[in-house]
Parts: structure tokens; C-alpha cells; sequence
């Protein structure tokens, strides 16, 4: 399956559609998800994978943000995982 049917699959999954959903692209997507946006990391609403390069990364993040999503500025010098999360009143798009 690819990243982008496994992150469509889990935003169909929580529901609410794209533009509930913010996206991105890190390093380090697990300290980006539950330290800089505060994603619950149990119970939440995410997913990350490798896109393998950066490349790779910054065009599934283009693909969902043309979809609707949220999305914000890149967060390190090889950012290559790209993440999803459900927004939430305690989440933070940054």
C-alpha cells in the first residue's frame, strides 16, 4: 500500500475529511507530532511514514495539502517521513 492510500485510509478511518487533518514533513516525526503539534500519542489521530527521500516526502505532503489539508513550514534540513494528524482543540498547527 502507499503512504499516500495509508494516509488516505486513515483519514476516511477518524472521519471529518482533509481539511481537518494537517500534514507534513520532518526529520524527527515523532518528536514533531507529540512535542511541537501536542498529538495525543495514545488515542490520537496520526501517521507517519518514510517517504525514503526528500524529494519523495515534499510531493505526498503537496498531494494532501491540494486535497485540503492543513500543512506548515518544514521543520529540519532532511525532513523525509512524512506525518498526518486529526486536529483537535489540543493540537497546534505549527
Amino acid at each position: 500500500m502507499s503512504i499516500e492510500t495509508e494516509i488516505d485510509v486513515r483519514i476516511a478511518k477518524y472521519g471529518k475529511g482533509y481539511r481537518e487533518w494537517y500534514v507534513g514533513i520532518a526529520a524527527n516525526p515523532g518528536q514533531r507530532l507529540f512535542v511541537g503539534h501536542n498529538v495525543s500519542q495514545e488515542g490520537g489521530a496520526w501517521i507517519y511514514r518514510d517517504a525514503g527521500s526528500v524529494s519523495m516526502a515534499k510531493t505526498i505532503e503537496a498531494i494532501f495539502l491540494k486535497k485540503g489539508c492543513k500543512g506548515g513550514q518544514i521543520s529540519s534540513d532532511s525532513p523525509h517521513y512524512v506525518y498526518a494528524y486529526k486536529m483537535t482543540r489540543t493540537t497546534r498547527g505549527i
